[in-house]
């Protein structure tokens, strides 16, 4: 956080602790967002499929600007620190995103997570995801440089993360093996953010390798969902059990970019 941070992204970065990481849930309106903070959750985060999905838009594709807005202002008077996924900016014009991130902060936003993946499955380039970060810096809000590395299988995880070290934290979704895990907390001196994922390695194991935040992503959505299903399904009399959707097949479901 360049500039004056505000108090509420100070907190939020002090809850960022490698060995004992923040537990951040995911929320997609503002229902499931209040449901998380009365039980205690300090920090929610958006989820940017769950957003979409509600509106019926595309997600990762920059059209749910608006909509996103619409959530963090209203979920500014739930008494928790707030998050905002903004995929990447919702523009390549970094004075465009800094625009976004300063109306968010005015919000009362703790964070933001910025992301370098493409719609059309490359990266942004280096030297311009580097500029779109620094422009979302100076706002008093932690900037979260999130790299789709592992997640669109492209690129160098440790070249990007090494790049992104004038962010506050950096995220890596799509890791899950210890060893790389230990590999790019040793990296960088920011506090490093994976993805839970339903068989990888437990809270426990994620500490011990110095992680400092783990987000549930698009999961709670999704769980959401197939528990929908599996009521209605059972009121029809089928009472088979309901596999857990994935982030594809929910992406599928919505309208193409």
């Amino acid at each position: 956080m360049t500039g004056s941070p505000l108090p509420r992204a100070v907190t939020f970065r002090d809850l960022h602790r490698p060995g004992d990481p923040l537990l951040l849930p995911n929320a997609w309106d503002y229902g499931s967002a209040a449901l998380l903070a009365a039980h205690g959750f300090p920090a929610i985060g958006t989820t940017s499929l769950g957003v979409a999905a509600v509106y019926g838009r595309p997600d990762a594709a920059g059209a749910t600007r608006a909509e996103t807005i619409e959530l963090a202002a209203a979920m500014r008077d739930l008494g928790v620190l707030v998050t905002v996924d903004i995929e990447g900016g919702f523009s390549d014009d970094p004075a465009e995103v800094s625009d976004l991130v300063a109306a968010l902060a005015a919000l009362d936003v703790a964070g933001v997570n910025l992301e370098d993946g493409r719609p059309d499955g490359t990266l942004r380039p280096i030297g311009l995801q580097q500029r779109i970060i620094a422009a979302a810096l100076g706002h008093g809000v932690f900037v979260n440089a999130r790299t789709d590395t592992c997640w669109l299988r492209t690129g160098d995880t440790l070249e990007r993360v090494r790049a992104y070290g004038h962010a506050d934290g950096v995220f890596v979704p799509g890791l899950t093996g210890l060893r790389e895990i230990e590999a790019v907390v040793a990296s960088t001196p920011l506090p490093l953010n994976v993805l839970h994922q339903p068989d990888g390695p437990a809270m426990d194991r994620l500490a011990a390798v110095g992680v400092a935040r783990v987000s549930t992503g698009s999961l709670p959505y999704r769980a959401a969902l197939r528990g929908a299903l599996a009521a209605v399904l059972a009121v029809r009399g089928e009472g088979a059990p309901v596999p857990l959707p994935t982030y594809g097949q929910i992406a599928d479901l919505l309208p193409k970019a």
